[in-house]
């Protein structure tokens, strides 16, 4: 084949932990009786709060087809190719398996919101109930570390504090603010979806929202923009060249002769999905294309009033301008089964 996928998983596969009947009936057409893949296909997701082994397990789970974590594209998968940054101490937000995710990137010294907090209760004022009894502070220094947003972090008031206190005393919190310390430390940031969609009739928060609201507060104190040395998970280039990437290992292993020339990257939301995959495009050498292919069963709702695609609110990142030519996607189909039926058509594989 000289094509290859590249799935979004929530919206398109799941809603929350519920599968999409689709998704199941698509992927028996993309293995052959040995459960071995036909074409490439790659998992990208903006999703980081567990590791890519968890995740492909879920998946195999889900589709009733073998796939592994070489499958898998979780948004902080490029966190790899920033070796520079491994070993020195990081602040790392987000839920899940923090520590475990970032060492398993390569992080050396990686620190939790929360084992800050613990070092420094006096930081956490906001819940009456968590403030300490006894007012001690210890001293925690963290020695300029960068700070790694992993994803949406539980509680949004303690994680916006602490981030913001290490971002002003560049990484010693408890110290007092000093504004002049322009430009911050390093922040990294995977996952910039404004929204997502769970089980509830509407989209929910996602990390994007999260920025929002950190990158709003760090300019209400000091009057300076947030600045972020990588952007990472979709749309960002650097997702999808390290998919792309991904996608011709997978066709090296399995001997595949033909080179890959169209890249079908099949999604729910315009503002990550297919404007990621219509940005790369343009990246793109004439060889090869990048097809953005949307499906119905997630963010998109072909439906509602003032849909971001018709240009009447932008829900993409601060840093990615609105361009409309980048939020229309090549294809608009029902489903994920649609979506492979169309592809198979469209490059004449049985």
């Amino acid at each position: 084949p000289s094509f290859g996928f590249l799935f979004d998983i929530d919206g398109v596969l799941v809603r929350g932990k519920t599968p999409i009947p689709a998704a199941k009936t698509a992927f028996q057409k993309l293995v052959n009786s040995q459960g071995q893949f036909l074409v490439p296909v790659v998992f990208v997701t903006n999703a980081g709060n567990c590791l890519r082994q968890k995740k492909a397990d879920q998946l195999s789970h889900l589709l009733g087809v073998p796939i592994s974590q070489d499958q898998v594209m979780m948004s902080h998968s490029p966190l790899r190719m920033f070796k520079r940054y491994h070993e020195k101490c990081v602040l790392v937000s987000g839920q899940g398996p923090l520590l475990d995710i970032a060492q398993d990137l390569g992080f050396c010294k990686p620190i939790t919101v929360e084992t800050l907090r613990e070092r420094h209760p006096l930081l956490d004022a906001v819940d009456h109930d968590r403030r300490p009894d006894v007012l001690v502070s210890g001293y925690f220094c963290l020695k300029a570390p960068s700070v790694v947003l992993f994803g949406e972090p539980v509680r949004w008031e303690t994680s916006l504090q602490l981030i913001i206190d290490v971002l002003l005393t560049s990484g010693y919190p408890g110290n007092p603010y000093h504004h002049e310390n322009y430009p911050h430390i390093p922040v990294l940031a995977c996952n910039m979806d404004l929204m997502w969609v769970a089980e509830a009739e509407s989209p929910r928060f996602g990390h994007g929202t999260f920025m929002v609201c950190l990158e709003n507060i760090y300019k209400k104190i000091t009057g300076r923009e947030l600045k972020y040395e990588v952007l990472m998970g979709k749309p960002s280039r650097v997702t999808y060249q390290y998919a792309e990437q991904l996608l011709q290992a997978q066709a090296l292993q399995r001997h595949w002769q033909h080179p890959l020339h169209t890249l079908y990257a099949v999604g729910d939301n315009v503002m990550t999905d297919v404007y990621g995959a219509n940005l790369w495009q343009a990246q793109l050498a004439a060889a090869a294309r990048c097809s953005s292919v949307l499906v119905c069963t997630g963010v998109y709702n072909p439906h509602a009033e003032g849909h971001p695609r018709h240009g009447t609110a932008f829900h993409g990142h601060r840093d990615f301008g609105f361009d409309p030519g980048l939020v229309e996607p090549d294809h608009i189909v029902p489903d994920v089964d649609a979506a492979v039926d169309l592809v198979f058509q469209l490059e004449n594989f049985a």
